[in-house]
């Protein structure tokens, strides 16, 4: 699985809200598949920081660890 740009997925993002800003009526069918691609960005991108976030926390309990081998 490739892992998720989180910069470009915010990009995608902003675009999504930029072509809702610029319509003066809102296809409905175009809207809600613009909202659909919002939700899975949403998704995936939160599914990414999720995995960012349990990386940090594995390298800083390595370097917790080497901390306290020093230590000994």
């Amino acid at each position: 699985m490739a892992k998720t740009n989180i910069n470009e997925s915010l990009k995608k993002l902003e675009e999504i809200v930029n072509w809702f800003e610029k319509q003066k009526e809102v296809d409905v069918e175009a809207g809600l598949e613009k909202v659909r691609e919002g939700a899975r960005l949403i998704k995936t991108a939160r599914e990414r920081l999720k995995q960012i976030e349990n990386e940090f926390e594995e390298v800083k309990k390595e370097i917790e660890e080497d901390a306290e081998e020093s230590a000994e």
